[in-house]
């Protein structure tokens, strides 16, 4: 079990995948004791999300090889590998195939790497056009945005530096997962912690988030063992 203590006001369990790990945030001044007893008192909502996890599809290593499939936006796509000379790049062919094209002998390491770029490139064209959306409606402007890997969230918000950071593999979900995300960041510049006031806004602005946000979860998991 992981604790963080910090300034709110109440205690909060998550449970995160890839393996049920359990983190806690609790209150500064809250005792020792008083932690033990609220996780005691979740255990059975605690294992039975557990149980979910273990249940859940997983993918296997990827190898970057023609025939293998990927996720793009929750859809999933059959890898079809082409070697000649000249720039790496992937493109799609219709609703089924990602065509990977790459210079004799790459590694696959470097194939990941092209891989990784595409997807990159399909989020941010995907934030550009949410944030022209959401950011007006919502009254806030970010500082600035990015994507990246990350082992521990699917987002986060700066909310001194107003820096928003999404997670890559986001562009392997149903782009409702990444809306959810960016609305739940953007948020954040409203309301810095997760409280009734932070939900009320995300009701009024989002209401099916909770929906969007065990679809989010509910998909198969990366090889990569990264966590939430």
């Amino acid at each position: 079990m992981q604790l963080n203590r910090k300034a709110i006001k109440h205690l909060h369990i998550s449970v995160l995948p890839p393996d049920g790990r359990v983190r806690v945030s609790a209150p500064e001044k809250m005792t020792d004791t008083a932690i033990r007893m609220a996780v005691i008192s979740r255990l059975p909502w605690i294992k039975k999300q557990q149980q979910g996890f273990a249940e859940q599809p997983r993918q296997t290593e990827r190898e970057l090889v023609g025939g293998e499939s990927h996720y793009l936006w929750g859809r999933r796509y059959r890898l079809e590998l082409t070697e000649r000379t000249g720039r790496h790049e992937i493109t799609r062919q219709g609703n089924s195939k990602l065509l990977l094209l790459v210079n004799p002998g790459t590694s696959r390491d470097n194939k990941a790497r092209v891989l990784d770029d595409f997807y990159r490139h399909e989020m941010k064209q995907s934030i550009t056009e949410l944030l022209v959306y959401w950011q007006p409606l919502l009254g806030v402007e970010a500082a600035g945005w990015g994507v990246k890997k990350m082992k521990t969230k699917w987002g986060s918000c700066n909310i001194q530096s107003r820096h928003i950071w999404l997670n890559l593999e986001l562009a392997k979900k149903p782009p409702e997962c990444l809306e959810y995300i960016l609305v739940h960041e953007l948020v954040h510049l409203l309301e810095r912690h997760h409280n009734d006031r932070f939900r009320q806004y995300m009701d009024r602005y989002l209401p099916d988030w909770q929906e969007r946000r065990t679809l989010l979860n509910s998909g198969p998991l990366s090889y990569e063992g990264w966590e939430y």
